[in-house]
């Protein structure tokens, strides 16, 4: 069985919710990082969870596992300036047996076991996987507020994560990065960069990021309908 180590991403600003850290938000009475949380612990493929969080919130994350009893996180690593500094700093504590490296963002509680399972198998098997719908409204290419291009829809994805790699792809296109001073927001571009083909493990749109307070009432809407008999 292959071993998982999962990053998740959780230094993100407040500054579109309303000063509130959107992984530490509460979700029905519960921290918006302890569902995705509570998701990578019952995978049997995943030995391990680092978390890249702001200094300020370490203790508070740390307690989070506690009460919500995730014993497989193993550390809380400060976050950098940027998305790719902080994943790059959690991967010091990825252990030498994993075998796939995986990148959730702490914004997204409500992504399924079905779809993380489904994404660590594509993985496995062509490299690297993300969990990703396809677009459902159409796409427009702008330049100075005018149309340019209309891309067939058909092709277009909006891509979600977990994103899962074979450790030495990921590895290879983090020193690539580093190499050539590159900052990307996505991790699949660190491995596409290496020449690394991503499989899109198809998902559901219920994985949507939290990124300002409307959203919270949505992922609260989303479980109150999982709820329903």
């Amino acid at each position: 069985m292959d071993k998982v180590s999962v990053i998740i991403a959780a230094a993100g600003s407040a500054s579109r919710m309303n000063g509130v850290p959107k992984q530490l938000a509460l979700l029905r009475g519960k921290p918006v990082i302890a569902y995705s949380m509570e998701v990578f612990q019952r995978i049997d493929e995943i030995s391990e969870i680092i978390v890249a969080a702001k200094k300020e919130h370490s203790d508070t994350i740390r307690q989070t596992a506690e009460k919500y009893g995730i014993t497989k996180l193993t550390a809380v690593t400060e976050g950098g300036a940027t998305r790719q500094s902080s994943v790059i700093n959690a991967l010091k504590c990825v252990s030498k047996e994993t075998s796939l490296i995986a990148v959730h963002d702490a914004a997204r509680p409500l992504v399924s076991e079905e779809y993380v399972r489904s994404c660590i198998h594509d993985a496995s098997v062509f490299g690297g996987a993300t969990l990703g719908v396809p677009v459902r409204d159409t796409i427009k290419v702008a330049d100075d507020g005018f149309v340019t291009d209309t891309p067939d829809r058909s092709r277009l994805y909006i891509i979600q994560t977990p994103q899962i790699f074979i450790k030495k792809y990921y590895f290879a296109g983090v020193n690539f990065a580093l190499d050539h001073e590159l900052d990307f927001t996505d991790d699949c571009q660190l491995a596409e960069a290496v020449g690394t083909k991503i499989h899109i493990t198809v998902s559901d749109y219920k994985n949507i990021k939290l990124t300002t307070p409307e959203d919270i009432d949505i992922a609260e809407a989303i479980l109150g309908k999982s709820d329903t008999p």
